[in-house]
């Protein structure tokens, strides 16, 4: 039995979570999956996300630092004494893989294999490139991390754009698997509103989901009557956002939605301004559920639709935004757009296709 440990960053919702949920999901004989967490979450999602693993038959690990956001200190204190505890575990299972996601897991595996090499002998380690951008103020620790995984063929980017970039930052080119996403069945959004457009922005409130523009889209729009948006999420940028639009008629501000997936058709149109992506796990989901998808042409989102597809903006351009608005009408179940990126995502981002050739990588 080959047992594979998928480090995460914590339990609770996140594109690069899925992911590794979904790998560890195969059903492929000779595999045994684990799901280790780094910084111990503790929100409604946890609850939700441990259910998950113990209904998948998946092991699970907790981590023992909490989540707690305070300027990534945490998130190194557990990166750092991630050794500490991990050690007996992996001399308990002996995994023959080990499978680092973002930033976070990443340094901490790191850490890990510099402070006991001699555990590498019978342990391959994977790598997924999960963003365009990495190390944003950690530069200097980043160089050696990455040293490591490039020495050791770890890598692999979930997108072009994520490859292209990490080449030319680092002068290696990864093999790239794009992220699986499943088909969710489709249920109804309580909170639509009759009568309107009603557009979505789910995501973390930080800069990368582009949220100035956001704020920007929604102040142009107001007063229009058409509109109505949902931001559903969390984040550092929250207060700017109950400050600048929460108390617009035309806004609904929610927390995170576990399973937003399902109810991804009640919505007209998903808009999503992000300034980078690594490979947009929303923007697959939406287009499996036949939902189009406002977006910026930017780096891990433009890969997840069709090249030619009417309703992306360069740069962000609040000119280019306003006259998709202005043009936009309710979708309709037979909505051409969202066949045209559903037939897209079904072809390209299939789970089991992922999980088959992830499981090859481990092999190799």
């Amino acid at each position: 039995m080959k047992k594979v440990f998928h480090i995460i960053s914590h339990f609770d919702v996140g594109g690069a979570e899925r992911v590794a949920v979904n790998i560890a999901k195969s059903g492929t004989e000779g595999f045994e999956y684990h799901v280790v967490e780094l910084i111990r979450a503790r929100s409604t999602f946890t609850r939700v996300f441990i259910r998950e693993l113990e209904d998948a038959g998946i092991r699970y690990h907790r981590a023992y630092v909490p989540d707690v956001r305070f300027h990534y200190l945490f998130e190194r204190l557990a990166a750092y004494t991630f050794p500490l505890w991990f050690l007996p575990l992996f001399l308990k299972h002996r995994p023959a893989v080990v499978h680092s996601h973002t930033e976070m897991p990443d340094l901490a595996v790191w850490w890990f294999f510099t402070l006991f090499p001699r555990l590498l002998h019978g342990c391959k380690v994977v790598r997924t490139i999960h963003n365009t951008r990495l190390w944003s103020g950690m530069k200097g620790v980043g160089r050696r991390v990455e040293r490591f995984f490039i020495s050791h063929r770890s890598n692999v980017a979930i997108s072009a754009s994520v490859r292209d970039n990490y080449e030319k930052e680092y002068r290696q080119r990864a093999p790239m698997i794009y992220n699986g996403v499943a088909e969710t069945p489709q249920q109804r959004y309580e909170g639509i509103v009759p009568g309107k457009i009603n557009i979505l922005f789910a995501g973390r409130f930080e800069p990368q989901k582009g949220v100035s523009t956001l704020v920007e889209i929604i102040k142009r729009l107001k007063d229009d009557g058409r509109f109505h948006f949902h931001l559903v999420g969390d984040g550092g940028l929250k207060a700017d956002i109950e400050r600048e639009v929460g108390a617009f008629e035309c806004v609904s501000l929610r927390p995170p939605v576990h399973g937003l997936a399902a109810y991804l058709s009640s919505f007209d149109y998903l808009l999503m301004p992000s300034e980078f992506e690594g490979l947009s796990i929303m923007s697959i989901e939406a287009s499996l559920a036949g939902l189009p998808v406002i977006a910026n042409s930017c780096p891990g989102l433009r890969d997840t639709l069709p090249q030619d597809w009417p309703l992306c903006v360069r740069g962000n351009d609040m000119g280019k935004y306003m006259a998709i608005f202005r043009s936009l009408r309710k979708r309709t179940p037979n909505d051409p757009l969202g066949k045209k990126s559903a037939a897209f995502a079904k072809q390209r981002f299939g789970i089991r296709r992922m999980q088959e050739a992830y499981e090859a990588v481990y092999l190799y």
